[in-house]
């Protein structure tokens, strides 16, 4: 008697662009069958050899498209960073912190192009701790591609290599931290909504303080002026862009020395 086959678990379709399936059809039908196989069995229990016999392959096309299981989970992350670094490189000019928010988006895109696919990777990231490190080593690689062009653009003015580490570290952040909290929700409403409030705190800090041709600004100065013992005034000296934190912060110290 023939015994029923168990259906298999249904998998989203994982995300890519029509060039790149054209061009790899066989590194997209091995991501699929890996991450079909990831879900049914999990990760540590399946094999390279369970994913070219689920795909119908040998050992040395699965090689040839991913160095390791690792790395078909995130099958999308070259393609996307590939691009990210085409956009930056394409027109270098105008304000700085604007273009790499829309080279974040990017990544954000792809994300947001498949939430059912993107919210079972971050799922099974979360439940593999090896998954999770590689995650962050694909993280620094977009913060890299992101500083890397700050530097370009910021490096001839004083701390210009510093600024670009920071900013980038603070945009890959908020893009995480906004597309993170979409992913937790299970990928229901607009995945841009949390990002762009992210970003609008990043833009907070740094807007108009990243000018690359032009200098920092300059420290505040705090100049006591002599008066009566009742009417003593205290006169601020600050360039316009220094933010108002930092104006407090001089005129505190100044009255606190008396």
């Amino acid at each position: 008697m023939t015994q029923p086959r168990r259906a298999r678990k249904a998998t989203p379709a994982l995300p890519g662009d029509g060039t790149a399936a054209a061009r790899a059809p066989m590194r997209e039908a091995l991501a699929e069958a890996a991450f079909q196989l990831f879900l049914e069995h999990g990760f540590e229990r399946t094999t390279v050899d369970d994913i070219v016999a689920r795909a119908g392959v040998g050992r040395r096309s699965f090689f040839r498209y991913f160095p390791s299981k690792e790395d078909a989970v995130f099958p999308d992350h070259e393609s996307s960073l590939a691009e990210m670094t085409a956009f930056l490189e394409a027109r270098p000019d105008g304000d700085p912190l604007d273009r790499v928010f829309d080279a974040a988006r990017i990544v954000l895109r792809m994300y947001a192009a498949n939430p059912e696919f993107s919210v079972q990777r971050y799922r099974l990231t979360r439940e593999v701790p090896g998954l999770r490190t590689y995650e962050l080593s694909v993280v620094r690689r977009y913060e890299r591609t992101l500083a890397g062009y700050l530097r370009r653009r910021l490096g001839a003015a004083p701390d210009g290599s510093l600024r670009a580490e920071m900013i980038a570290s603070a945009v890959v952040a908020a893009h995480n931290n906004g597309l993170r909290a979409w992913l937790r929700s299970g990928g229901s409403g607009d995945a841009r909504l949390a990002v762009e409030h992210a970003f609008a705190l990043v833009r907070e800090v740094w807007a108009g303080r990243i000018d690359p041709l032009g200098p920092p600004p300059p420290p505040v100065v705090a100049l006591p002026a002599a008066g009566g013992a009742d009417g003593e005034v205290v006169v601020m000296v600050a360039s316009r862009r220094t933010p108002l934190w930092r104006v407090v912060q001089e005129l505190e110290a100044v009255l606190a020395e008396g």
